[in-house]
C-alpha cells in the first residue's frame, strides 16, 4: 500500500488526460468530508462537512475544510455534488458559497431539502438539482451516474465520476443493510453493473472496516425499543442526530404502540423532521406528535421526548438537561436512550452526560447496554463483498481515522488489489490518477477552520493552545512602573493571580526578585518596554514553574514613568 510519507513537497502539474483527487477533509478524521476532483483546468467538489470540536478545543463551535486549495479557483468548480445529508457531509456548505454563491448544488431530495434549510439560515439562495439513483448527469467534463445505497439516513447515494482518465466510484458513508425501513437497499447490481464496465478508482467509505462480518439490521432495533418502553413507566427521553429519519421513525411507531405522545426538542430536530414528514421520508401515526408547550397536561406515562445531544455537544438539548440548565427537567425514575454509536473524539463529553443523568436518577439506556442503535457504516464484511462485486484497478479508502483507512486497505488487498494500488491519503494529500495508475504525487496546506461564534478562520491553533493553558494552568498578570531615568522600579510589581490554589501571598516573595532583575536589566542599558516585560516574563515563569509546578499564562505590563 502506497503510503504517503509526511514530508511531501506541492505537487508538479497535472499531467494532460490525468485525474487529480485533493482530500481537504475526512481523511484521517470522522467528518469534515470533502473531495475535489480536477480535469482538464476543470473542479467538482465532493460533500462539504464539518468535523465537531473535542475537549482540546475550547470555544469552537464547528471545524470547516481548508478552502485555501481552491480560493482562488472558484470559477473552475463545476459542481457540488452531496452523497447525503449528515452535518459531516453538507455542513461546510454555507462556508463554501460565502466564496462563490451560485455553484450548482446536486443532491437527492431530502439532502438538498436539509441543505437548503441550512443555507435560508445563512441568507443563502443555492442552485440546486435534485438527481435520483439511476440517473446520469453530464456537469462540464465530468460524467456522473448515481447509485442508490443504504445509509442511516434516507435517499444517500454513490456517485461514479467518469472522464477522460477513467471511472471514480465515490460511494459517501454506506452499508449494505439487506432489510432497510424504508426497503431502499444498497444497489448491488448498479455497482456489478459498474464494476463490469471497469471502476478505476474506487473511493471507499472506512468508519466501520475495522468491525468484522456484517452490520446489525435497522430492523432489530424496533423490539429492544418496544422491551425499552414496555419497562418504563415514566417520561422517556431519546437522544439521537437530528437527520437520522430512520430512528425518529421508529420511536413514532413504538410510541404509537405504547400509547404514548412524542414532542421533539431542540431546532435542527423540529426543522429536519418536518422536512422529512413534509416530503414523505417520515410517516406520522396520527396524533403521536405533540407540540413541546402541550406535554405538562400529559401524564409522564404517555410522554416521549426525541432531542439532541447523543454525542454530548455541549449546547444541545440532553447536555442542557443532564446540567439541570434545560426548561426540560430529568427526574428520578425517567429513562433516556441515546439512540446513537459513539463518534471518536466524543468518549469522554456523552459519558460525562451519561452521569450527569444517573446522578439525577435516570434509567440510561445506550449502545453499551442495550441494541439501541446500529452503525451507518459497511463492516469488513460488506466492504469485501464490495471489492469482489466491483474489482476495482485502485482503491483509495476514506472517510474515517487513520486506523480505519489502513483496516479498509488491507481489505481490498486481501481480495486480489495489488498492495501497489490501494492509496493511503490524509488529507492535504494530492492523488493522480494517469494511464489507470493511482498514486500520491505531493501535498497541499491544508489545516483545520475553527469557527469561533461569528468568526471563521480567525482563531489559530496557538490561541486554542492559550485557552487550554488558561482552562488548566491558570493565569498570572504583573504590573510594575519603571523610571528609566533613575533605573528605579517607582511601583509595583502588583501580581494578580487567578486559577492557582494558593493564596496570592505566595506570590510575595517574587516580588523582590522582579525588581532586582528589572533594575539590573535599566542598568545595562534595557529601555523598551517589550524588552523589561520579557524580563518579568521570565522571572516569574520560571519561580513558578519551582516553587508551584505551574506553566500559567502570564501576561506582563510595564509602564515608564
Amino acid at each position: 500500500m502506497s503510503h504517503p510519507h509526511p514530508e511531501l513537497s506541492p505537487p508538479p502539474e497535472l499531467p494532460e488526460g490525468g485525474l487529480r483527487i485533493v482530500a481537504l477533509g475526512g481523511l484521517g478524521e470522522v467528518g469534515r468530508n470533502m473531495a475535489v476532483l480536477e480535469y482538464d483546468g476543470r473542479l467538482l467538489i465532493v460533500d462539504c462537512g464539518v468535523l465537531f470540536p473535542e475537549d482540546t478545543q475550547p470555544g469552537v463551535d464547528l471545524i470547516l475544510p481548508d478552502f485555501e486549495y481552491i480560493a482562488d479557483r472558484m470559477d473552475d468548480v463545476e459542481a457540488i455534488v452531496l452523497t447525503h445529508g449528515h452535518e459531516d457531509h453538507i455542513g461546510g456548505v454555507p462556508y463554501l458559497l460565502r466564496l462563490r454563491r451560485d455553484i450548482p448544488i446536486l443532491g437527492s431530495q431530502l439532502t438538498l431539502a436539509f441543505v437548503t434549510a441550512k443555507l435560508k439560515e445563512h441568507r443563502i439562495t443555492p442552485v440546486t438539482q435534485v438527481v435520483k439513483e439511476g440517473e446520469t448527469r453530464k456537469v462540464g467534463v465530468f460524467d456522473l451516474e448515481f447509485v442508490a445505497v443504504n445509509h442511516s439516513i434516507p435517499d444517500a447515494l454513490a456517485v461514479a465520476i467518469t472522464t477522460g482518465a477513467g471511472t471514480v466510484l465515490h460511494t459517501g458513508d454506506f452499508k449494505m443493510d439487506q432489510l432497510p425501513l424504508d426497503g431502499r437497499i444498497t444497489d448491488l447490481r448498479g455497482f456489478a453493473r459498474l464494476g463490469e464496465k471497469g471502476i478505476d478508482l474506487f473511493m471507499v467509505d472506512s468508519t466501520n472496516a475495522e468491525v468484522p462480518g456484517f452490520v446489525t439490521p435497522e430492523a432489530e432495533i424496533g423490539p429492544v425499543l418496544d422491551d425499552v418502553f414496555h419497562q418504563s413507566d415514566q417520561r422517556i427521553i431519546v437522544a439521537s442526530f437530528s437527520s437520522h429519519v430512520h430512528r425518529v421513525q421508529q420511536v413514532l411507531n413504538t410510541a404509537h404502540a405504547h400509547g404514548r405522545r412524542v414532542a421533539l426538542v431542540g431546532r435542527s430536530m423540529i426543522r429536519n423532521m418536518g422536512i422529512a414528514a413534509e416530503l414523505g421520508y417520515l410517516d406520522v401515526p396520527d396524533g403521536v406528535l405533540i407540540d413541546l408547550k402541550k406535554i405538562d397536561s400529559l401524564r409522564d406515562d404517555q410522554v416521549v421526548l426525541m432531542c439532541t445531544g447523543s454525542q454530548g455537544e455541549p449546547m444541545a438539548a440532553l447536555s442542557r438537561m443532564a446540567n439541570g440548565d434545560h426548561k426540560i427537567q430529568v427526574n428520578y425514575g425517567d429513562t433516556v436512550i441515546l439512540a446513537s454509536s459513539l463518534i471518536p473524539g466524543n468518549e469522554n463529553a456523552v459519558f460525562r452526560i451519561i452521569n450527569g443523568l444517573m446522578r439525577l436518577g435516570a434509567r440510561v439506556v445506550h449502545g453499551g447496554n442495550a441494541k439501541v442503535h446500529v452503525s451507518g457504516h459497511a463492516s469488513a464484511g460488506e466492504l469485501i463483498y464490495c471489492y469482489n462485486i466491483l474489482r476495482p484497478r485502485n482503491v483509495m479508502p476514506v472517510h474515517g481515522e487513520v486506523r480505519h483507512l489502513i483496516a479498509n486497505g488491507a481489505l481490498a488487498v486481501k481480495t486480489g488489489v495489488p498492495p501497489e494500488r490501494v492509496v493511503l491519503a490524509e488529507d492535504g494529500v494530492v492523488v493522480d490518477l494517469v494511464d489507470g495508475k493511482a498514486s500520491v504525487v505531493g501535498a497541499v496546506p491544508c489545516g483545520y477552520v475553527y469557527v469561533d461564534g461569528t468568526s471563521v478562520g480567525e482563531v489559530s491553533d496557538s490561541e486554542l493552545k492559550d485557552r487550554r493553558i488558561l482552562s488548566e494552568e491558570g493565569f498570572v498578570s504583573i504590573f510594575a512602573v519603571v523610571d528609566t531615568a533613575t533605573g528605579k522600579v517607582i511601583a509595583g510589581p502588583q501580581i494578580l493571580a487567578r486559577g492557582f490554589a494558593e493564596d496570592e501571598s505566595v506570590f510575595d516573595e517574587i516580588q523582590p526578585k522582579v525588581v532586582e532583575a528589572l533594575e539590573e536589566a535599566i542598568a545595562k542599558g534595557a529601555t523598551d518596554a517589550h524588552q523589561l516585560q520579557q524580563i518579568m516574563r521570565r522571572v516569574v515563569g520560571r519561580w513558578v514553574s519551582n516553587r508551584l509546578r505551574r506553566r500559567p499564562m502570564i501576561v506582563p505590563v510595564v509602564v515608564e514613568a
